[in-house]
C-alpha cells in the first residue's frame, strides 16, 4: 500500500479568500486550450484566426461551469434539485458532470458559430485534442480533495483517503483517469490532428475514446453515494452516460470519412 500524500486542498490562503487547488485545475485547463489553440490556429488549414481563441475559450469556459453543474444536479443529485431549485446555484458545495459540461460546451460553441458566422464542427475540432489537458487537471484536483475514490482493493498501490470514513485501501481511480483520460487522450489527439482531418473526425475520436476510458475506470471507482449502480447491479451511472459518446463518437468519425470532400 501507497502512503496518500496529504495535500492541503487550499492553495492560497489570503485572509477571508481561500483559493482551492481544484479552481487553479480549472484555470489551467483553460489556459492550455487558450495556448494551444492560438497554436493549432496558426496553421494553414485552420478556418479561424489565432485571435478569435480568446472569445472561444470564454464561451467554452461557460459551457464547461454551466453544463457541468446543471449535469451533476440532473445526472447525480437530480432529488436534491427538486427539493430546491437554488441549490443548482451552491457551487460552493462542489459537484460537476464531465458529461454535462460536454453538453454545455456544444450548447456554447452553437452559440459562438453564429457569432463568427461558422461551422460549429470547426470550432469544436479546434478546441476539442487540449480538453484532455483540463480533464486530466480537474482529476488531480479530486485527488488532492480527497474524492471520488476507487472501489476497496489489494494492489500494492492501494491507498487510504483520509475523507474516507471506513479508512479502507482503494483504487486511487483518479490518478487512473489522469492517465487516460487526461495524457493519453490528449497525446492521441494530438498526434492525430497534427495534419488536417475531416471535419467532425477530431471531435468523434475524442467522444468515443473519453467514453471507453471512462466506461473502463469506472469498473474501479465508487459510483457516487447518491446515485449508486443503476442497471444490472454493475453498470454505474458514468458508465450509462459514456453508452451514447462512445456511440455518437463512432457515428461522427464514420461520417466525417463516408461523407463526399
Amino acid at each position: 500500500m501507497i502512503q496518500y500524500p496529504s495535500i492541503d486542498p487550499v492553495a492560497i490562503n489570503l485572509g477571508p479568500l481561500k483559493v482551492h487547488w481544484y479552481g487553479l485545475m480549472y484555470l489551467l485547463g483553460f489556459a492550455a486550450v487558450w495556448y494551444f489553440g492560438r497554436k493549432r490556429a496558426e496553421k494553414p488549414y485552420s478556418k479561424i484566426k489565432p485571435e478569435v481563441i480568446e472569445d472561444l475559450v470564454f464561451y467554452g469556459a461557460l459551457g464547461v461551469i454551466l453544463g457541468g453543474r446543471v449535469g451533476f444536479m440532473l445526472f447525480y443529485n437530480f432529488q436534491d434539485l427538486i427539493d430546491n431549485p437554488l441549490n443548482l446555484l451552491k457551487v460552493w458545495r462542489g459537484g460537476m458532470s464531465f458529461h454535462g459540461g460536454v453538453l454545455g460546451v456544444f450548447v456554447a460553441m452553437w452559440f459562438f458559430s453564429k457569432k463568427q458566422q461558422c461551422s460549429m464542427m470547426d470550432l469544436i475540432d479546434i478546441a476539442v485534442p487540449f480538453v484532455p489537458i483540463g480533464l486530466g487537471a480537474g482529476r488531480i484536483g479530486n485527488f488532492i480533495n480527497s474524492e471520488h475514490w476507487g472501489q476497496v482493493t489489494d494492489v500494492p498501490w492501494a491507498m487510504i483517503f483520509p475523507n474516507d470514513p471506513d479508512q479502507l485501501p482503494r483504487h486511487p481511480s483518479q490518478l487512473y483517469e489522469v492517465l487516460l483520460e487526461g495524457l493519453l487522450l490528449f497525446f492521441i489527439l494530438w498526434i492525430y490532428t497534427r495534419k488536417q482531418r475531416p471535419e467532425m473526425a477530431p471531435t468523434g475520436l475524442a467522444l468515443l475514446l473519453y467514453g471507453c476510458f471512462r466506461f473502463f475506470v469506472e469498473f474501479f471507482r465508487m459510483p457516487d453515494a447518491h446515485s449508486g449502480f443503476v442497471e444490472l447491479d454493475w453498470l454505474s451511472m458514468g458508465q450509462l452516460l459514456s453508452i451514447p459518446m462512445i456511440l455518437i463518437g463512432t457515428g461522427l468519425v464514420w461520417y466525417a470519412y463516408r461523407k463526399p470532400a
